[in-house]
């Protein structure tokens, strides 16, 4: 199965890759990897703001990385032109505005972690990963979330 037959089947529309922020690119690819800068997690068009083990259940943070996946496919999409192409999602990285006492920074990013693993199938999207409660966000998001991916 294809890459979009799978999104298609799960009901994943990619959306447009967002225009940065602030002094960045989107992604850039050098040889056969794209980095993709960190993307934030967006809620009905708008930043899903919050701290987790505050206002944000661990649940809800799970579903922000998941929504926060599906941008970052919109881009790796943008970068690449065919998901297809994709042999590999190598590294993912996790910034999780959460207080001092939340430790379940691991359980939050398994919301974009098992959605590459559904598109791509185990082996490519199984990747590594690092998970940080970080005090804040850009824009008070709850999740940001950045990529590494290999082409074929």
């Amino acid at each position: 199965m294809s890459v979009y037959d799978k999104l298609s089947s799960l009901g994943i529309t990619l959306p447009p890759v967002a225009a940065p922020a602030a002094a960045y690119v989107p992604f850039v690819r050098t040889g056969n990897l794209v980095f993709l800068s960190g993307h934030i997690a967006k809620k009905d068009g708008k930043v899903w703001t919050g701290q987790l083990g505050a206002n944000i259940s661990t649940e809800e943070g799970r579903q922000a990385a998941r929504a926060i996946a599906i941008d970052l496919l919109g881009t790796l999409h943008a970068a690449v032109g065919d998901l297809n192409k994709i042999t590999r999602i190598v590294k993912v990285m996790s910034l999780v505005n959460s207080v001092g006492t939340f430790t379940e920074q691991h359980l939050v990013t398994n919301g974009a972690s098992e959605l590459f693993a559904e598109v791509f199938g185990a082996e490519k999207g199984s990747h590594a990963r690092s998970a940080f409660g970080v005090a804040q966000v850009p824009l008070g998001a709850c999740v940001e979330i950045d990529l590494v991916a290999e082409v074929g």
